[in-house]
């Protein structure tokens, strides 16, 4: 079971999200390839090897999602634009794409729900990754040019703004492990993509607030990173990945420097001259994303570093094998009041499960279970002073998850992928008695 609506304060915002290249379909409106359809196009990349070409046609049918928001009670959507539609080739403008997305956020007006945009979710302009992508320090020109274009057009309407989701996904999982574009496995390539993400961060934030722009964030993924037994080198390796995943960013952000736990290692691979760029990365935040799943179990492994060999812990699995761990949102949302952000407002802008359709497709009630779970962990953090003002369960749809393609499912709506016809599950139909007319 859900909470009670009343055990959270009047102004609580519960939303859903959403990214672009996972339900649009990139094929649609005169959008350019990204490294994502690249990446997609290459044998082995992605499980089903599938792409987000169609994904969940929202692009057409975007009235339909966002009745199925409203209809669920909620009171904020959090969406993001993509690069590769507004920008197809990186630089110029698609009139035809900002249209689209003017008509999107006026849809949401129009039942109720705040738009909560991001301006990048992965998928940059082929055009862009030709050019290097994220390891050329020019990509926070580019990013901010495309920022404000976004802002130029959109910014009047929007209840909030974030750069960025996910930065260690951008440049880490991406540069260094390689399960998501471009996929490279290279430790120059990841270092420099750490530190430019920061930088186009930084730098768009502050041309945004120069042009009027207010509400600004960052959305960063957080993950409990613990030892996997009671060894120094299992220890050792916890703290690396801690400095790497959950600490980089957010010192960063907010003017601290970088870990030196992730510098022993990323250190010597930085771009020359990175410290001057520090000042500039920590641009002022008027609130933190915070995204958070799972946890992981670390132990050494030999060879280079960071030495890391992670496991799962014991406790029940998501359809991904993501280990269910309510009171670690919990803990880092104290953890980031009391280290970090103090008092700025801070959301829940990614937190689901994965679960598989069963013969029945709107039954998913250990979702339910899930959701109402780290609803009351998100409680508890309030109750020990986090200054919390909102929660996004991810996501709304049922859609295109990475490399792992259309297997996963994490809506509260199901898809069918060859009619496209949405189904809520009863996850949406216990959101909807928390938050509906009916409530």
């Amino acid at each position: 079971m859900l909470p009670k609506r009343s055990d959270f304060p009047p102004g609580f915002l519960f939303g859903a999200a959403t990214a672009a290249y996972q339900i649009e379909g990139s094929a649609f409106g005169g959008a350019g390839p990204s490294h994502w359809d690249t990446f997609a196009a290459t044998p082995g990349n992605v499980i089903d090897g599938s792409s987000g070409a169609r994904a969940c046609d929202h692009y057409h049918l975007w009235q339909t999602d966002l009745d199925l928001m409203r209809d669920a009670g909620f009171g904020a959507y959090r969406f993001s634009t993509s690069w590769a539609r507004v920008m197809p080739d990186g630089r110029a403008p698609n009139p035809e794409a900002l249209d689209f997305y003017d008509r999107l956020v006026d849809g949401m007006l129009e039942r109720g729900l705040q738009p909560f945009a991001t301006l990048y979710h992965w998928d940059l302009p082929a055009a862009l990754a030709d050019k290097g992508g994220w390891r050329n320090r020019d990509v926070a020109g580019w990013f901010t040019d495309y920022a404000r274009l976004v802002h130029a057009r959109l910014g009047d309407r929007l209840a909030a703004t974030a750069t960025l989701n996910e930065p260690w996904c951008i440049a880490w999982l991406s540069h260094f492990l390689g399960h998501h574009a471009p996929g490279l496995r290279d430790i120059r390539a990841a270092s420099r993509a750490m530190h430019h993400v920061l930088l186009a961060h930084g730098t768009a934030s502050r041309a945004l607030r120069a042009d009027g722009a207010g509400n600004l964030g960052i959305v960063l993924n957080f993950e409990t990173a613990q030892p996997r037994d009671d060894s120094a080198q299992a220890a050792a390796s916890a703290a690396t990945q801690d400095a790497i995943y959950n600490q980089w960013f957010i010192r960063a952000v907010t003017g601290q420097p970088y870990p030196e736990a992730a510098m022993a290692g990323i250190g010597p691979h930085l771009p020359e001259g990175w410290q001057q760029d520090m000042d500039l990365v920590a641009a002022p935040l008027d609130w933190l994303g915070v995204n958070y799943y799972t946890r992981k179990l670390h132990g050494h492994a030999p060879g280079h570093w960071p030495n890391n060999a992670d496991s799962d812990g014991p406790l029940p699995k998501t359809q991904m094998g993501w280990e269910i761990r309510p009171e670690g949102l919990t803990e880092f949302l104290i953890r980031l009041s009391r280290d970090h952000v103090g008092d700025l407002p801070v959301y829940v802008t990614e937190n689901g499960m994965s679960l598989a359709a069963g013969p029945d497709v709107t039954d998913d009630m250990p979702r339910v279970a899930f959701i109402g779970d780290h609803l009351r962990a998100a409680r508890a953090a309030m109750d020990q002073g986090v200054n919390l003002r909102g929660f996004f369960y991810w996501s709304l749809l049922d859609n295109y998850e990475w490399a792992f393609g259309y297997g996963p499912r994490f809506g509260l709506v199901h898809v069918d992928y060859t009619t496209m016809a949405r189904t809520p599950k009863a996850s949406w139909h216990a959101f909807r008695r928390m938050l509906g007319p009916d409530r």
